[in-house]
């Protein structure tokens, strides 16, 4: 694979290689340095010249592992997750997305997640365990310039609620592409619904193309219900011997 492919896949933030400079593309095996600023959210710098957005944004790349993988905690799902960049202007944002494999080129089962600098795209981050998401279910043929339009609403504030926002995600399967607006208060009603009919809007959904609600705190249930059905159940007691 060669250095723009695999830029495209997980080092989605290199530049063109230029004389005099390395290839810029990341050691992805895990050392101490990826350890740290995986989990550090700290905005890039904005150049005078670009235009700053209203939030820092970082993107994550994950491949669904198998669900004998995932338990209560999530802890397969999370180490599933790659840090692909971070972008605080316009101009870090098309830097980054120029590079960015688009839906028909990625593999079944591949996750993209674009979320605000901090919150990361699990269940029980703090910005997220109170909250839920609204889930479209798409042909491909319609994914690359729906995920697109999302993508470029979440920055430009189109959804019109402010920090309750969290993140959207594409979701790549074999039949059929998710998209998914994440926020941060189920049970805030009128904040949900002004969500969905954002989403409705900017996708140009027409009334017939179901919106599905769902909180994380159900999801998480769920998972931890799946996850002990799955465990053996211990051995009868031995019988007393008389």
């Amino acid at each position: 694979m060669n250095e723009r492919k695999m830029c495209k896949f997980y080092n989605l933030n290199v530049p063109d290689r230029r004389s005099g400079e390395g290839s810029g593309l990341q050691n992805h095996g895990h050392n101490e340095e990826d350890e740290r600023t995986t989990d550090e959210a700290i905005p890039p710098p904005v150049p005078p010249h670009e235009h700053k957005l209203e939030y820092s944004y970082w993107m994550w790349f994950s491949r669904r592992p198998p669900a004998r993988e995932l338990s209560a905690s999530t802890s397969g799902y999370g180490q599933a997750l790659r840090l692909v960049g971070r972008v605080a202007s316009v101009e870090q944002w098309w830097g980054l997305y120029t590079h960015l494999a688009r839906p028909a080129d990625l593999p079944p089962l591949s996750d993209l997640h674009l979320f605000k600098l901090g919150i990361k795209p699990m269940w029980e981050d703090p910005a997220n365990v109170n909250g839920g998401k609204w889930v479209v279910r798409l042909r491909k043929a319609q994914t690359g310039r729906a995920w697109e339009d999302l993508c470029m609403a979440m920055l430009g504030e189109q959804f019109m609620v402010g920090p309750e926002l969290c993140g959207v995600v594409l979701s790549v399967r074999f039949q059929e592409d998710h998209l998914a607006v994440w926020h941060r208060t189920a049970s805030d009603t009128a904040a949900a619904a002004r969500v969905r009919d954002a989403l409705r809007r900017i996708l140009q959904l027409p009334p017939s193309v179901p919106v599905e609600y769902k909180a994380h705190g159900d999801c998480l249930r769920a998972t931890a219900s799946r996850a002990a059905d799955a465990e053996p159940s211990p051995p009868p007691p031995a019988e007393p011997r008389s």
